[in-house]
């Protein structure tokens, strides 16, 4: 059974969502050594969960952690090495936040014997998780889908210029999934009135590169929202006011297409032989 931190739903569709950045939780261990608990969250893809949450009605599987990305990040290189050499990005064991704020205080950021005792904890456990449903799904299905799940504030000039587009597509530059597939999610993007790029600031993480096999009938592809797609943005993060709080009815019209995306995800998936 996985721990209460790892939270794996099984569906039978041949579409996974992964959700790496969801999670808020810091390990009583942890917490006094963060600045404070509010800034070791504030990084979170706040409520992606609960926006991609029909997905399970289309019998998708989802792996989801609920530890702070602030405490490791699964969505990182493992070895520290960055998946965006040149930019200003985090890392593994992230010790700033994406405003580049400290977010340790003095003298107690993780040495290597602690990083490798977190990656052993929380970030092997995730992409073993990963691995198992890709294995369990393959078995019945000639092509499988994984699809991460991420969200970002709309402007952070540390990581960004400028406002970020609403959908922000990674696939490794095209790597790690079919052109089908890409053009595909790209057109429902497109096609949405909101705005869209296709592998710019953010190509695909570490799920999205290293769970990519199109070849053996595994294709991924990161999708990164802005969150003022579905959530207000205030013009300040401060702990009275981020996050903002969801609403179904707030969140609607982003949720719609994205049921769309998925929709377009699990067409490729049931359509396409393993090798296309």
């Amino acid at each position: 059974m996985a721990a209460d931190w790892l939270q794996v739903h099984r569906g039978e569709a041949p579409l996974i969502v992964s959700f790496p950045h969801t999670g808020t939780e810091l390990p009583a261990e942890l917490e006094d050594q963060f600045v404070s608990p509010w800034l070791a969250r504030r990084d979170a893809d706040w409520y992606v969960h609960q926006l991609y949450d029909f997905v399970r009605a289309l019998g998708a599987t989802t792996v989801r952690t609920a530890i702070s990305r602030s405490v490791i990040d699964v969505n990182r290189d493992p070895s520290g090495v960055s998946l965006y050499p040149g930019q200003n990005t985090t890392g593994l064991c992230p010790v700033t936040t994406f405003d580049d704020q400290p977010l340790y205080r003095d003298g107690l950021e993780p040495d290597e014997a602690e990083i490798a005792r977190r990656r052993e904890t929380w970030f092997l456990p995730y992409h073993a998780a990963l691995d198992a449903e890709i294995a369990r799904l393959r078995a019945a299905h000639p092509v499988v889908v994984v699809y991460d799940a991420h969200s970002i504030r709309s402007h952070i000039p540390h990581l960004f210029d400028g406002e970020l587009p609403q959908f922000n597509i990674g696939t490794n530059t095209g790597a790690s999934c079919s052109p089908t597939l890409e053009t595909a999610v790209e057109a429902r993007c497109a096609a949405s009135g909101f705005s869209h790029v296709l592998n710019g600031r953010f190509k695909g993480g570490w799920i999205t590169r290293k769970h990519a096999d199109p070849s053996g009938g595994v294709h991924s592809l990161q999708m990164e929202l802005a969150c003022r797609g579905y959530i207000d943005e205030p013009a300040i993060t401060a702990p009275e006011t981020w996050p903002t709080p969801y609403t179904d009815a707030r969140a609607s019209a982003l949720q719609a297409v994205l049921r769309q995306v998925m929709d377009d995800c699990l067409h490729f998936a049931t359509t396409t032989p393993s090798r296309a």
